[in-house]
């Protein structure tokens, strides 16, 4: 294989591919990238067994074939050379020489034989979403995914399509939970999704993919069966496993009831709860809102760096109610609030709450309280 290649276009897709790559791993060839030069293109290949991501990129082929070669230090090297410049691989033996300007570089490489390829499959439901659909589902889903492994059926998104009841339309609806607090954001279904079966994407592929979107064009292609998941746009195709696990009845944790309606502006709300927290203790981060007609005090307490109380003006109107919360939780869901309005719905002390953004019906997310 002997190709030259447009340094910024080699740089561009080693940056995507090799944040597949683990830093370490038992099978040396899985810290390698897969370089496989025909007709025009060179194609880079970055898995972990679980997750595989392709890109093509154009190149000027001299030689075409194939080398594999150790993915973070091309990357490094990529990085380092200068704009503008032009890069020449050459991999001939069991060597890969890097030329560009005045450095050359040569690298050790692995048998291509040795790279593994996920079996392809069929994968039945195809669909397309639009880039920012994909983004809401993903962003304001991803901080309640759990990093439990012993639970590892929460360690991702649950995707689904809904099964709507009268006078409802049918949605592509994405949860997420830690067992702590609750997201669940749905979109419209889109052409094709209808029969989706509900699939857990892991956490790892979750982030890979929403790191792409930002270079993405218009819409995503997703295909998907009962155990894999490939996301296709431009030139990149990635692939993965999906968790072999069944997801919980989550319809269940979200409360009913709840009958006493908070209305409060989300950043000067997130503003006072990170202030107050200041004083919470680590462990806890606990913070304490007690609820009066028009107001609402937020206050903490810790044996160690004292106590801090801050009022803020609210539209609340029922009777008066004291119900306490972890604050970073209480600050990453408010982080979603785009309408500039968060509405709580709580019941008591002790019971889930909901939390809505007052302008937007398309996300819920509801929060378990703690003893303060």
């Amino acid at each position: 294989m002997k190709i030259t290649i447009e340094r910024a276009a080699l740089l561009r897709s080693l940056g995507h591919v090799q944040s597949v790559v683990e830093r370490r791993n038992t099978i040396p060839v899985l810290s390698n990238v897969l370089l496989r030069a025909e007709n025009g293109e060179l194609s880079l290949t970055a898995t972990d067994m679980d997750l595989e991501i392709v890109e093509s990129v154009p190149a000027d082929i001299s030689r075409p074939g194939s080398a594999t070669a150790p993915a973070h230090t091309l990357y490094d090297i990529a990085r380092k050379l200068p704009d503008g410049s032009q890069v020449e691989l050459d991999a001939s033996g069991d060597v890969l020489t890097l030329r560009s300007g005045r450095s050359n570089f040569k690298l050790g490489t692995l048998p291509v034989d040795d790279f593994p390829q996920m079996t392809q499959g069929d994968l039945p439901h195809r669909f397309s979403l639009t880039v920012a659909a994909l983004k809401g589902l993903i962003d304001k889903t991803k901080f309640a995914i759990s990093t439990e492994e012993t639970r590892y059926y929460l360690n991702g998104i649950y995707i689904h399509a809904t099964k709507p009841k009268a006078g409802e339309t049918a949605a592509l609806r994405a949860v997420a939970t830690d067992g702590h607090r609750l997201a669940r954001v749905e979109v419209a279904l889109p052409e094709g999704a209808e029969a989706v079966p509900g699939v857990i994407i892991p956490r790892k592929t979750v982030l890979e993919v929403r790191k792409l979107l930002d270079e993405a064009a218009d819409s995503i292609e997703l295909q998907l069966s009962d155990t894999k998941v490939r996301f296709a746009f431009d030139s990149i195709t990635l692939t993965s496993k999906l968790i072999d696990g069944t997801f919980p009845d989550y319809e269940r944790v979200i409360p009913a009831g709840n009958d006493k309606t908070l209305e409060v502006d989300a950043k000067l709300f997130a503003a006072a709860v990170d202030r107050v927290a200041t004083i919470s203790t680590e462990k806890s981060r606990a913070v304490k809102l007690a609820l009066g007609h028009g107001v609402l005090t937020l206050s903490a307490n810790s044996p160690d760096a004292g106590s801090a109380m801050e009022e803020i003006e609210v539209v609340y109107e029922q009777s008066a109610l004291e119900i306490g919360f972890n604050s970073r939780y209480l600050l990453d869901i408010t982080a979603q609030i785009e309408s500039g309005v968060a509405k709580l719905q709580m019941a008591d002390s002790g019971s889930p709450t909901i939390v809505r953004d007052a302008a937007d019906n398309s996300a819920l997310y509801v929060l378990m309280p703690m003893r303060v």
